[in-house]
């Protein structure tokens, strides 16, 4: 699943719109719409959004043994 719908899932889990979103980060809806569409996003953007949605983003790679890296 790529970014872009997690986000649009978690938009949803926090019952907030993506304008809602887009406020919250101080952007404009126009560009944080256009920041959906590539799926461009920093790992600082992710963090900002997670925040904007009273959400922690956590990133990892795990392996079917259970490490993490």
């Amino acid at each position: 699943m790529d970014i872009a719908k997690r986000i649009k899932m978690a938009e949803a889990y926090a019952d907030i719109s993506e304008a809602e979103l887009a406020r919250r980060m101080g952007t404009t809806s126009q560009a944080f719409g256009q920041r959906m569409r590539t799926g461009k996003f920093s790992s600082a953007d992710l963090e900002k959004i997670a925040a904007a949605l009273g959400a922690e983003f956590y990133c990892c790679f795990k392996f079917p043994d259970g490490e993490e890296v």
